[in-house]
């Protein structure tokens, strides 16, 4: 069972410390435009979260926020280019850079889907469509080597209080999915600061950092939850169709068969109609048997601690370009108890980690990791406390960043704070 879950979040009794530095790369000064807003729903004016935001013949992009926030720096003699907006149930649209150069609030329009299109065009089951989309990924995804830049975000909270706060660019060589090859990740540039002292005497030790958001891939890493081996233990039916980019969008629910008792996953597949792509997916892990979710999670911990998961959710998104997919962002949220024998009230710990793919290139044919071998993050390595780049307000210079949530904002000040009196 050990195999099917991928994330290497561990609890260890000792405080352990990341192996791992890195060189940073440096970029041009060249003059840049920054553009800000908010992505609402037209009718609602609620926030819409993770939307897509990609610049006109280029691969740059990034997505907004959980508060429907999003930024992106771009090049000055992009202006008169201009940006796609997209999201899951609603209509795409396209504004000119130049007019959204200040803060921006940029609405779209909820769609609906014509429901004598879906039932004459579905697959008979929701189980036959799942295979067909796993089979067909060779067909739907890119699959030249890419050269990705992405950032990576990590927080450790304990109940509300911020505990670990870690920031960083990556290159991430991305293998064909049709290949057993793994991503490579480099990280380009860091800073992260932990307060141990509210961990307890309980570390957190977070391995691999952006490897944990990459293995939500599903389609790069099937076996992870599922692949057409082990879709018997699972039932699927549909669920009201949906639109993205115009195209028609499958919604499958899943979730393990009621007599399985390890834990497995439950939650939804948004599958393109065309071709039978997966778009995104959002689930969650079966956390209801305590002692066997804690087993996936906890590799070592005193004895007379009990830690177990309530919640372990999970999020990826796709992204289009001439017809094919590829991976662009993905989310991770869990939420751990953690009892001490004779203490009268549990501690809470939440762990978020996401990144966002801001601009990609296709590798060379020949390529199958980058050439600075020492540069390369290990699946078992940490992210090393690198507090002082909280101190420099332009920090990540040209590099496209996921805007930071009000909580985030707020903990970056108090950081700041905390290393100014030091």
């Amino acid at each position: 069972m050990k195999r099917l879950v991928f994330l290497k979040y561990y609890f260890s009794f000792l405080l352990m410390f990341g192996m791992f530095v890195s060189g940073f790369s440096q970029i041009a000064n060249d003059s840049i435009v920054e553009i800000t807003g908010k992505i609402i729903d037209s009718k609602t004016n609620d926030p819409l979260v993770f939307a897509d935001l990609l610049v006109s013949n280029s691969n740059m992009a990034t997505i907004s926020n959980t508060e429907g926030n999003y930024l992106l720096k771009l090049p000055s003699d992009y202006i008169n280019r201009s940006i796609s907006i997209t999201y899951l149930g609603y209509a795409e649209k396209k504004i000119p850079i130049s007019t959204i150069i200040s803060n921006s609030t940029i609405s779209l329009d909820p769609t609906f889907t014509p429901l004598d299109e879906v039932n004459i065009s579905r697959p008979k089951s929701a189980e036959i469509l799942v295979r067909l989309m796993l089979e067909r990924k060779e067909e739907n995804y890119i699959e030249s080597g890419l050269e990705m830049t992405g950032f990576y975000r990590e927080t450790i909270k304990k109940r509300r209080q911020n505990a670990s706060l870690s920031e960083a660019v990556v290159s991430i060589y991305k293998q064909p999915n049709s290949t057993n090859r793994q991503d490579a990740v480099e990280v380009i540039k860091v800073r992260k600061t932990t307060n141990y002292s509210k961990l307890d005497t309980l570390a957190f030790k977070l391995q691999g950092g952006p490897f944990n958001n990459l293995y939500v891939d599903i389609m790069k890493y099937p076996q992870y939850i599922f692949n057409k081996d082990n879709l018997i233990h699972y039932d699927f039916s549909f669920d009201s169709s949906t639109i993205i980019n115009d195209q028609l969008v499958y919604v499958v629910n899943f979730k393990q068969k009621p007599e399985l008792q390890i834990p497995l996953y439950y939650g939804k597949l948004y599958i393109e109609s065309n071709n039978y792509a997966l778009t995104s997916a959002i689930y969650s892990l079966n956390v209801e048997n305590q002692d066997m979710a804690s087993e996936l999670f906890v590799k070592r911990k005193p004895r007379r601690v009990k830690v177990y998961p309530v919640e372990a959710n999970y999020r990826v998104n796709y992204r289009s370009s001439n017809g094919k997919w590829y991976y662009s962002y993905s989310n991770i949220l869990l939420t751990f108890k953690v009892n001490w024998k004779g203490r009268l009230f549990n501690n809470q710990y939440t762990l978020n980690s996401e990144m966002a793919i801001t601009n990609w290139n296709y590798a060379d044919e020949r390529y199958s990791r980058p050439e600075n071998k020492s540069g390369i993050l290990k699946p078992s390595s940490i992210l090393i406390d690198e507090a002082s780049g909280f101190l420099d307000t332009e920090f990540w210079g040209q590099y496209n960043i996921i805007e930071p949530e009000k909580s985030i904002e707020s903990a970056i000040k108090k950081i700041q704070k905390q290393l100014d009196k030091s």
